[in-house]
């Protein structure tokens, strides 16, 4: 898309666009419809460990394959601070009535003054997504994978919101880390790791047109937006000011996202037909319309 966007943008030149993202699910036999407006923007870091390697029989202090492995432990357990933006309290507080009690006690709990630690505790701890969103925009990692052409470990893919500086979150990297790993791992932001983009508007005509649109082909529907946690090929589009929105319109089960991306994913017949009528039925209102 950002080829797309830089060298055919008289091609597309577009004030709209739906994207695939979000979430369609039923909860308590509703469905909550989420829009994906914004997305957390993601960094590619590289750690590289400097230090002595050697014969595997000679255990050393300073073997820079303990100390980065310490080191991304540290930053993987480590727990970023709650940060409320407008996209996640309307995400919270749209999808609270439609939850089970508990869930719902505890989402509306997340901005009370004595329970609001709590909340997010428990917020967390019943589902990763949440957890994610919730999380501050300045540090916040997941541990991704192994580079061994620069013998480093790249750099557990940093998901921030838009606004968080790159500065900002290699300091936190740093000081995470534990005194006698600071200065010896030194913390790089891969050149080219991703642009940061307004959030779309939740007031614009689209928006209107989804949301009615969803109420219509599910009575009883909640849409709310979303922060999703993915990487999203809306940012080139966003930077050129499109309303652009992620839309996952297939009403699909708990069971059925859990195999996202897994050997048995898949899309249930029936849900396929209906996201069909959902998605058409967004594009042929919102032109007629215009």
């Amino acid at each position: 898309m950002k080829f797309a966007t830089e060298k055919h943008w008289d091609k597309i030149a577009c004030g709209y666009a739906i994207n695939e993202a979000a979430t369609s699910f039923p909860l308590m036999e509703k469905f909550s419809t989420s829009a994906s407006r914004r997305r957390k923007s993601f960094r590619e870091r590289r750690r590289d460990r400097q230090g002595h390697l050697g014969h595997a029989s000679i255990p050393r202090k300073d073997n820079p394959v303990t100390h980065l492995a310490e080191a991304i432990g540290k930053i993987g357990n480590f727990e970023a601070p709650v940060q409320f933006n407008s996209v996640t309290r309307a995400y919270f507080e749209g999808l609270a009535p439609i939850q089970d009690e508990e869930t719902d006690k505890w989402m509306r709990a997340l901005e009370s003054a004595d329970r609001a630690d709590h909340a997010a505790r428990w917020i967390s701890d019943a589902n990763p997504a949440w957890n994610s969103m919730l999380r501050t925009p300045s540090f916040h990692h997941s541990p991704s994978g192994y580079s061994p052409e620069r013998d480093s470990v790249r750099g557990a893919r940093r998901a921030q919101h838009p606004l968080a500086s790159r500065q900002h979150g290699v300091a936190a990297a740093h000081q995470t880390a534990n005194p006698r790993q600071r200065s010896a791992i030194r913390f790089e932001v891969q050149p080219n790791a991703g642009e940061t983009a307004p959030s779309s508007s939740v007031t614009s005509d689209l928006f209107n047109v989804i949301t009615q649109e969803a109420k219509q082909q599910f009575p009883g529907a909640v849409v709310v937006p979303e922060m999703s946690t993915g990487a999203t090929d809306s940012i080139p589009l966003r930077l050129r000011n499109v309303q652009a929105y992620g839309l996952d319109t297939f009403p699909l089960t708990e069971t059925d996202l859990a195999r996202k991306h897994a050997d048995d994913e898949r899309i249930p017949v029936d849900s396929f037909r209906k996201g069909i009528d959902f998605l058409y039925g967004i594009v042929a209102n919102f032109a007629l319309a215009k």
